[in-house]
């Protein structure tokens, strides 16, 4: 069996959990880690028994590297993901792909030239409960999906930004909770919906006088099928309280996923609390499968490392379409969408207009 080996662009709280999920399948081999602290670096790669490189073509080359884990701070996604494109690798980037759309633009049209495989970080979608909805859509069950709803309401500390000296700034994060906790949800709700077409929004920071990016987002949203959506993300309620992606139809009937619950999950911090389970379901004949299904998410939850698990299936899928030669199931236009609607309702919030897309 041809294994895929896999390179760590730096060596983060992030990195740390994608290192795990990657050893943690067969198909995959980690095999290297690259950053600009030796210290750090090494450590990393002592921990994992990898190689530490201080050159992403060097280590991409003397490793020989099929595919690289961009995990470094939002702000050098491209940079990096283009650096590893050219050294010959595949690129799988954590959220969000790029903090603008012309940056994402650059990397699929580079990927496409060099007959290079892009993804983007969305584990959310190998939930089982967030796979039932994609299956309820695409079997018609509610009609046509035409109501979105994203409602996140999270909690960071001022520990938490203070835990890196990248965290809560323009410069070093290139926003807050919409470019950090949000793309997951928002990615969803594209996924559901379909293409973003027009967007109003407002952003704020409402509690975190020690950052200077926003802790809460509203927006509201129009596609291109017709329909709509509004969005409601923030880290200003203590300590979390959940995370949901909802779908009405023009059938009528409507489905959900709490995609988190409690206290707000944090790479390299803390636990997933709660199993990702569906709030609501009222497709005829079916609204009794929400017991059923609590109950399979909760043995699963159980019976797996939920900070890991998700992780290792978008790898493997990455990994496979590698060796297939097809598109990952969240490739690079999927990981765009989210980045142009985050990049529009920032935009939207300066200018205090609907931004078209």
């Amino acid at each position: 069996m041809k294994k895929v080996r896999f390179g760590i662009l730096t060596y983060g709280k992030v990195a740390h959990l994608h290192a795990q999920a990657l050893q943690s399948i067969p198909e995959l081999e980690l095999v290297a880690v690259w950053g600009r602290n030796k210290e750090k670096r090494d450590h990393f790669a002592a921990t994992y028994g990898i190689k530490a490189f201080d050159d992403i073509s060097d280590m991409i080359h003397s490793a020989q590297v099929d595919a690289v884990l961009v995990a470094s701070p939002h702000p050098q996604h491209t940079q990096h993901s283009l650096e590893a494109l050219e050294a010959g690798a595949h690129v799988l980037i954590e959220k969000p792909m790029a903090l603008h759309t012309a940056d994402c633009d650059r990397i699929i049209e580079t990927a496409a030239r060099l007959h290079r495989k892009v993804g983007v970080i969305s584990q959310r979608r190998w939930y089982p409960a967030v796979q039932r909805i994609r299956e309820a859509i695409d079997r018609g069950k509610l009609g046509k999906p035409m109501i979105g709803q994203v409602t996140m309401l999270g909690w960071r500390d001022e520990s938490y930004y203070r835990s890196d000296p990248w965290r809560g700034s323009w410069g070093g994060e290139g926003g807050g909770v919409l470019v950090n906790q949000a793309p997951h949800q928002l990615d969803l709700l594209q996924w559901f919906m379909g293409p973003v077409i027009e967007v109003f929004a407002y952003w704020d920071n409402i509690n975190h006088p020690y950052i200077e990016v926003e802790d809460t987002a509203l927006a509201l949203v129009r596609f291109a099928s017709g329909g709509m959506a509004n969005i409601l993300v923030s880290n200003s309620q203590k300590p979390g309280i959940y995370a949901k992606v909802h779908v009405h139809g023009t059938s009528g009937a409507s489905v959900g996923v709490q995609t988190d619950g409690g206290a707000m999950f944090v790479a390299g911090l803390s636990k997933i609390t709660e199993p990702p389970s569906n709030d609501i379901w009222t497709i005829p004949g079916e609204e009794a499968n929400l017991v059923n299904w609590k109950a399979q998410d909760e043995a699963l939850f159980k019976s797996i490392d939920g900070t890991t698990y998700f992780h290792g299936l978008q790898f493997k899928d990455f990994a496979d379409a590698i060796l297939d030669d097809r598109p990952p199931l969240v490739d690079g236009m999927e990981g765009r969408k989210t980045a142009s609607l985050i990049e529009a309702i920032y935009q939207s919030g300066k200018e205090h207009r609907p931004i078209s897309l």
